[in-house]
This record gives structure tokens, sequence and C-alpha cells, in this order.
């Protein structure tokens, strides 16, 4: 009997199965709707700083330039951009995001481009002719100040001239010559005053050397201009930037001059080059670009100046130290070179 119950229940359970498998199998549907979009606010542009660079500027500075501005455009969280010109049209398609642009000469056109985007900074970089106001800035629109160099390289050659022996190599009858030559003496005079030793084997009085070069010499001349301190025993020099040449500088090489001026010219000369006074324009381009992007123009700085290629030979660290006091007071105000560059 139980047997048969079992039998009964299997079954009953077949004959259920197969109903069921003639049964479509219900499904769930899939959705075909397109999903709504969801929607944000427009996010800002990132701001931009612009470099303009001449195209034929030398390598090495185009990417120190390039590398700097680069750097102090991430800091502030801004992109950077590299051109070779600018137009009002270019300022047009950058718009709103467009806040600092930095131009090297030649002059890109810096003030219709400032009046045609009074929003955006720009900054002058040693650019002839520029003058600060509203949204421009300049560093060093008039040259590098030769006063300030002819002063700090008197009061090195005072320094490291035996007997004080030293004498200057200058552009004569322009105001930037003149002003050096005039500072050259003062800052000679501010290292050691008349400089007197009852021991001196010249005259007193005799040094510094003043020799200026006329405009109008040519090249090929200035090695005899650099005899003459030669002739005079000059011992340690200044050469003023616009004559620096290799054959100048050469010469006074080869008289055992110590030569000091802005750039060393040639290679033959480093024994005697005892160290370059050189424009800093990175630092200061460095010190104004935050202010500039907080939209703080119409600054006029003056090129600051920093030692460069110093020769340990004639140069040692201690006078080294001495020249760069100096150095700092005249760039803070503290000393005077005493004439109008």
């Amino acid at each position: 009997m139980r047997i048969k119950i079992v039998l009964i229940l299997l079954t009953t359970a077949f004959l259920t199965s197969c109903s069921n498998a003639g049964q479509a199998t219900a499904t769930q549907p899939i959705s075909t709707a397109t999903p709504s979009p969801t929607f944000t606010a427009t996010q800002p542009a990132q701001p931009l700083t612009i470099l303009v660079l001449p195209a034929d500027m030398p390598k090495a500075d185009y990417d120190r330039y390039q590398t700097m501005v680069y750097n102090l455009a991430q800091a502030a969280g801004m992109r950077f951009q590299v051109r070779n010109s600018l137009t009002t049209q270019d300022l047009t398609q950058e718009g709103d995001p467009l806040k600092v642009v930095v131009a090297l000469p030649p002059d890109p056109g810096l003030a219709e481009l400032a009046a045609a985007a009074p929003s955006v900074q720009f900054l002058a970089i040693g650019v002839p002719g520029v003058t600060a106001g509203n949204n421009i800035s300049t560093v060093g629109s008039n040259g590098a100040p030769v006063d300030q160099q002819a002063f700090l390289a008197g009061y090195i050659a005072g320094l490291i001239a035996p007997e004080w022996k030293v004498g200057i190599l200058y552009q004569k009858d322009t105001p930037e010559g003149e002003a050096a030559k005039n500072a050259f003496a003062n800052g000679f005079t501010f290292f050691c005053g008349s400089c007197r030793n009852p021991n001196f084997s010249q005259p007193a009085g005799i040094y510094p050397v003043p020799v200026g070069i006329p405009t109008d010499a040519q090249q090929s001349d200035y090695p005899a201009y650099a005899d003459i301190l030669y002739q005079n025993v000059v011992k340690a020099a200044f050469i003023f930037p616009a004559i620096t040449t290799a054959e100048a500088v050469d010469r006074m090489a080869q008289r055992d001059i110590m030569i000091i001026g802005e750039n060393l010219p040639d290679e033959n000369a480093r024994p005697k080059w005892v160290v370059s006074i050189q424009p800093d324009l990175t630092t200061a381009i460095q010190s104004i670009f935050p202010q500039l992007v907080e939209g703080k123009g119409g600054q006029a700085l003056s090129t600051p100046l920093f030692l460069n290629d110093v020769n340990p030979d004639l140069l040692s660290q201690g006078k080294l130290r001495l020249a760069q006091e100096v150095l700092q007071g005249l760039q803070d105000g503290t000393i005077s070179t005493g004439v109008t560059p």
C-alpha cells in the first residue's frame, strides 16, 4: 500500500512537469529609453599666460625664459603658451581666460595690445621705449644700470689691484659712457678714499685711469685703446659693455690686466677675467609675476644685477662677499653711485 502511494506521487509530479514544459518562460523587459542628461554648471576656462619671444633668440636664452615663465604660470594655476608674435586679433580669440602677457624685445606693439585688452596685464622685459602705466609693467626698459655696474667694478678693481692701479675702458661722449666713467671713479673712492701710500710707485692721484673710445672709432682700433691702460701700468680694469669685443678683451689679457665686465666674450681671456656684473632679469620677472596675476600693473622695475663667472684665483671668497654687500647696498638704495645714468 505504501509503495502505491509513492508511485502515485511520482506520477503526479511527472505529469505536472510535462504540462509546464509547453508554457513560455516569462522574462523581465529590457528598457530602451534614453537616460535623462545630467546638467552641471559650466566651468570657467583656466587662466592663461602668454610668453612672446623672438624666433631668432639664442636657444639657451629661449629655453631659459620659456622654462622660467612656464614654471611661474604653473605655480599660479595657469595655462601657458609661447609665441613669436602677438596681435590684437590673437587677444580677441583668447578672450577672458588670458590674464598675463610677458614680452621680450623687439616690441610686439605693447601699447596697442594693452589698450585693446585692458583686463590683461602686460610685462615688458628690457623693451626700449615702453612706458609703465595702467596695465603695462616694465623691467629694465632703460637697459642695464651702467652706473651701478661701473661703481661696483671700481670697488672690485680697488679690492684686487696691486697698489690700486685701476682703470676703465669706456665709450666717450655718450651719456651712458660718461656716467660709467664717473661711477667707476666713485666706486674706487668708496673702497679706499684717496688710496694714498708713501711707498706708492706712481704719482699719487693718477688712478683710476679713464680711457675713452670715440663713438666713431672702428672696432679694430679698440685693442690700441686698451694698450693705453697697459702704458699707464693699470693692473685691473672695467671694460664698458658697449665696447666689449673679443679683440679688446684679449689684448687686455695679453697685457696681464685683470678684467671686469658684463659678459666674457672670449674663453681665451678667462684666466684674467675677474667677474661678470650682469643684468638679472630672471629675479625681476619672478618677483613681479605674482603681482601681475593679482592684477597689480603699471609698475616700473629697474634691472637688478648679479655676479657671474667669478674667478676664485682673482677674487677670493672674502673679497667676493664684500663685493656682494656693496651690490646689495646699490640695489636697496643705501649706497649711491653719485651719478645720474
